[in-house]
């Protein structure tokens, strides 16, 4: 699982959208592809935002890159796209492209939107690289892990308590065996105890 590419993109609804800020990891490619993948990433993003009504949520596929977008529209007509690997959920991309649209609304003025290169939103570097794990993005992924997790812990308690129960089996097999002995020891010991008194 691989975030890519994230970008938040002023998308008027007609004409071309821009891109207001963006970060991508291309650690994956070698150092002669960045470049090429860098720009495709860029045409992707800004073609699925433009095509994508506002108000809507979509997940676009190309070759092996994803693509989830959401056109938040009105007031502010921000976009944002997320394009990663096909492992990547649908879920968590979606949390993540609304934590960061709202992160960007809150921090950036809409006055600066017609400036783009003027933005200032280094938060962005944090949101590629944090959510590189989709459980950091979506609570109910982080709870299902956490679930499995203690799931696990169970199993192997129960597995100890199984193998503890056999060796408990085989200790009260032993009283049972024990049991009988002591009887015949005491009918035997009062048998004895008889015979010398007499």
């Amino acid at each position: 699982m691989k975030i890519f590419s994230i970008s938040v993109i002023l998308a008027p609804g007609q004409g071309s959208s821009t891109i207001l800020t963006s970060a991508n990891d291309l650690s994956s490619f070698s150092f002669y592809q960045k470049g090429s993948v860098g720009e495709f990433m860029t045409f992707f993003s800004k073609t699925v935002a433009e095509r994508t009504p506002a108000g809507q949520r979509q997940s676009v596929q190309e070759n092996n890159y994803t693509a989830h977008v959401y056109n938040r529209g009105e007031p502010d007509k921000l976009a944002g796209v997320i394009i990663t690997d096909g492992e990547y959920p649908v879920r968590p991309a979606f949390s993540l492209l609304t934590k960061l649209l709202e992160d960007f609304s809150n921090k950036v003025p809409q006055s600066s939107f017609s400036n783009p290169s003027a933005i200032s939103f280094p938060e962005i570097n944090t949101y590629i690289t944090k959510y590189q794990d989709p459980s950091q993005a979506d609570t109910i992924m982080r709870v299902q892990q956490e679930l499995d997790e203690t799931k696990i812990v169970l199993h192997k308690t129960i597995e100890g308590v199984l193998q503890r129960g056999e060796k408990l089996d085989n200790l009260v097999d032993r009283s049972q065996q024990l049991s009988a002995q002591s009887k015949m020891f005491y009918k035997t010991a009062k048998k004895v105890s008889c015979c010398s008194f007499s």
